[in-house]
């Protein structure tokens, strides 16, 4: 029996409200037309994903700790770590604001409660997953994650049953096509579902939950089942918007989409799926980075704990004061995305280096097929961190 664990933590980080709102623009845009390229991207994601777990259960080792162990030059090694520590951080910082703002849309919703009050009730699930961080615990963590994702997909994908999708434009949505101006688009669809910092989460992740022999296996199941459901809770997202779309509706946000098809409850179905994915990234993005710095300064279990708590509460004040200011995330969502299109296919290249160790992973080593897969995809992401970089340099322009 799979028992789910640390990939659910992987789907937790991607699934936030910027994927829910890049997946429901599309929808609007595009209708089903660009669903092929949601799939694309999380077939990708299982290959990068399934080998960062590989390195943690097989090699116990988290990615950023391989980072330190395995760079010899000293110039090389700093140099490595300050990219990790400022684009991680301030990404993930720049992310927690919109993570925060993104649940809080979902939270009125629930509580009925109008716009002056969103600052306070931002502020109220900040507390909420700082409560849950400073735990420490990763299990306690786990279980929450396991929980909300759980409540999350159970919402989105409720709601596109009951949007009654036209199945044919469906089925055709998955036969690749680049629809005039849905390039960016397309991008953006990728750039949300591969996140580099997930594999850092799911490497320290992995060496915490699976320490057996046959940890790699557990993990390698752990990592199919969980992301293929986080694409298939995307997929959703994109169907119920490209429906409603087809339905006339013009709406910003998918919980007012949903309203004029299903009623009050699909207004409220839609704030149950955007709260929980709001809070789910809210809580993994401070994760992600204390882990990072945690294994990149080393040292004994106390000393770990502290830095990883000190990040994370770092990243979560950072995020609570953006959403408190009223500051828009958008620029800065902006700039962290095309920080991470740039950042992708620099982990990807090292993290095939250290998976193609053998004096460190033995027989859970790459062979050639993870290799070529590998290798394609940072090609691909070498061409989305252009159009990322290009994207941001024409909006400051």
């Amino acid at each position: 029996m799979v028992r789910l664990g640390p990939a659910v933590l992987v789907t937790a980080a991607f699934i936030g409200p910027g994927t829910v709102a890049t997946c429901f623009v599309a929808g609007q845009r595009f209708g089903f037309a660009l669903l092929w390229a949601l799939v694309l991207a999380t077939l990708a994601t299982i290959v990068l994903q399934e080998m960062a777990a590989r390195l943690g259960a097989g090699g116990r080792l988290g990615l950023g700790e391989a980072l330190v162990q395995q760079t010899s030059n000293p110039i090389l090694r700093w140099g490595a770590a300050t990219l990790l520590v400022v684009a991680l951080g301030l990404g993930n910082a720049a992310y927690e604001g919109g993570n925060l703002v993104g649940a809080s849309l979902g939270a009125q919703a629930l509580l009925g409660v109008g716009e002056a009050a969103r600052p306070w009730v931002a502020l109220g699930l900040a507390f909420i997953a700082g409560a849950a961080l400073l735990q420490g615990q990763y299990k306690l963590l786990e279980r929450l994650l396991i929980g909300l994702v759980g409540v999350m997909s159970a919402a989105f994908l409720l709601a596109m049953v009951l949007a009654r999708p036209d199945l044919g434009a469906l089925l055709k949505g998955l036969s690749p096509s680049v629809p005039a101006a849905s390039l960016l688009t397309i991008t953006a669809l990728i750039g949300t579902t591969i996140v580099p910092y997930n594999l850092f989460l799911h490497a320290a992740a992995a060496r915490e939950r699976f320490a057996s022999d046959d940890g790699v296996r557990a993990a390698r199941w752990d990592t199919v089942i969980a992301v293929s459901l986080g694409g298939l809770v995307s997929c959703a997202v994109l169907i119920v918007s490209a429906s409603t779309a087809s339905q006339g509706s013009a709406a910003p946000n998918i919980m007012a989409a949903l309203e004029p098809t299903l009623g009050r409850a699909g207004y409220f179905i839609g704030g149950i799926g955007l709260l929980a994915a709001g809070l789910t990234s809210a809580i993994t993005a401070p994760m992600a980075t204390g882990y990072v710095l945690s294994e990149l300064v080393g040292g004994d279990d106390a000393r770990r704990q502290q830095v990883f708590r000190l990040a994370a509460m770092t990243v979560l004040l950072a995020g609570a004061l953006t959403s408190m200011l009223g500051i828009k995330p958008l620029v800065l969502i902006l700039t962290a995305q095309a920080a991470n299109g740039l950042l992708l296919p620099v982990v990807a290249i090292y993290l095939l280096a250290v998976m193609n160790n053998r004096s460190v992973l033995g027989e859970k080593a790459n062979g050639t097929l993870p290799n070529l897969v590998g290798l394609l995809i940072v090609g691909v992401a070498l061409l989305l961190g252009g159009i990322s970089l290009g994207k941001v340099i024409s909006v400051a322009g």
